[in-house]
């Protein structure tokens, strides 16, 4: 067992309430902050975490597409780097912590090895990533994809901020940075020299705080079947004059195949397997509808979330089969539209055990679960890295003001995190 003072826990804690306080105070944006994507906050935080990390002896760069890279130098630097990280930009008027938690965890991480005295054998690199955030440019992983040169080769010139309506190249050029390595699918890192990723994250929902648990490690990142324009035609009718057995309801139709989609759910919830499902649009039209027309065409979305790929296949196949069962039933027609895919991406399970070993040395109480939301590790992950990533209670959920990190809970991961990633650095 790998064990830490406490006095080299308290430097990290230290270091972590420290950083976290300026981080608020320098890109405050009430009720929030807000800290943009190739933008002034992002920027602004980048320069404090990487201060931080100065005064550790780490050594700082800005690799080709604007990503901070923060070394402490380990014996061997031939090593591939035991790295930590998560992303720095956040949501217009969100919480302080969001992204950010990720990249002062792992700072607080090579603190409790400086103040020890410990040299490890490999690199720790932490990562202060660009873009996670899509509210800003349209692409889910913007920053890590193009770390790793997976960005569509026009998404420079053809991605716009939202608020700006200004490129990501033109964007990328207020920041000092030349578009050319996206342009080129030019990776600005080496999957080969990464031994591991790990991200510490807030949880982004109420599980941790439901249950009393400071943290968690994760299982994986849940993939996703969309189907965000969705819709279902019948024929529109007098709510009064056109008896049950000659409407073609497009309304009750939609309602009965979320409905039956949420019975599958709560029966596939209560075998054990992992689901989440979401209509978060359920719409006639403004235009046309009235309270006494019988709708015609309803408009809706479909997002079913789970670790398990094959289940996610097999709920498509099912949907299209429910969809034509009702619709025969009831003279209505689905349109599904476009499908998007996002592919689960599972956490290393010797990275898990490790977590969940030190957490039981520790006297920290864990639990594993599933990441409903997206996060840079699918992007380690899917480039073949072991990854893992550690979850913080948080209290109000995210991406939104109200994030509610506690400095406690900061500890007890670091309790776990620090003799873990000593570990992995030998």
């Amino acid at each position: 067992m790998t064990t830490f003072p406490e006095h080299a826990l308290a430097v990290a804690r230290a270091l972590a309430t420290d950083v976290f306080d300026r981080l608020a105070a320098a890109t405050g944006d009430p009720p929030g902050i807000t800290r943009a994507s190739y933008g002034e906050g992002e920027a602004v935080a980048q320069a404090i975490v990487s201060e931080a990390a100065r005064g550790l002896g780490m050594e700082c760069s800005t690799d080709a597409v604007g990503t901070l890279r923060m070394v402490l130098p380990g014996r061997d630097p031939s090593l591939p780097a035991v790295t930590m990280g998560s992303h720095l930009d956040s949501v217009p008027h969100g919480g302080n912590f969001d992204g950010a938690a990720g990249v002062v965890i792992g700072l607080a991480v090579a603190a409790a090895l400086r103040a020890d005295h410990r040299t490890p054998r490999r690199d720790l690199l932490v990562l202060g990533i660009r873009a996670e955030e899509m509210c800003w440019f349209p692409a889910h992983y913007l920053g890590s994809r193009a770390l790793f040169g997976l960005m569509p080769k026009d998404a420079a010139d053809t991605l716009r901020r939202v608020d700006t309506g200004r490129t990501l190249a033109e964007h990328m050029a207020d920041q000092g940075l030349d578009a050319g390595p996206i342009r080129e699918g030019r990776a600005a890192l080496d999957p080969a020299r990464i031994a591991c990723f790990v991200e510490p994250h807030i949880e982004q929902g109420p599980v941790l705080v439901e249950e009393r648990l400071p943290i968690a490690v994760v299982s994986g990142i849940r993939g996703s079947l969309r189907y965000p324009q969705a819709s279902a035609h019948g024929a529109h009718a007098h709510a009064g004059a056109v008896p049950r057995r000659h409407r073609r309801d497009a309304a009750m139709a939609a309602v009965a195949l979320i409905a039956a989609m949420d019975e599958r759910w709560s029966r596939l919830e209560a075998s054990g397997a992992d689901l989440v499902f979401t209509t978060g649009i359920l719409a006639t039209d403004p235009a046309q509808h009235t309270s006494t027309k019988v709708p015609g065409v309803v408009r809706f979305s479909l997002d079913i979330r789970s670790e398990d790929a094959a289940l996610l296949a097999e709920l498509d196949t099912w949907l299209h089969a429910e969809a034509a069962r009702i619709g025969a039933a009831r003279g209505v027609t689905f349109d599904f539209g476009p499908p998007t895919h996002a592919a689960p991406a599972l956490m290393d399970p010797t990275l898990r055990a490790l977590l969940l070993r030190h957490a039981k040395d520790a006297g920290v109480p864990a639990r594993e679960m599933a990441s409903g939301a997206g996060h840079d590790s699918a992007t380690f992950a899917g480039r073949g890295i072991p990854t893992v990533m550690l979850f913080l209670r948080n209290e109000h959920g995210s991406h939104n003001p109200d994030e509610a990190l506690d400095m406690a809970d900061v500890g007890a991961a670091l309790a776990v995190l620090v003799p873990a990633v000593a570990e992995l650095l030998g």
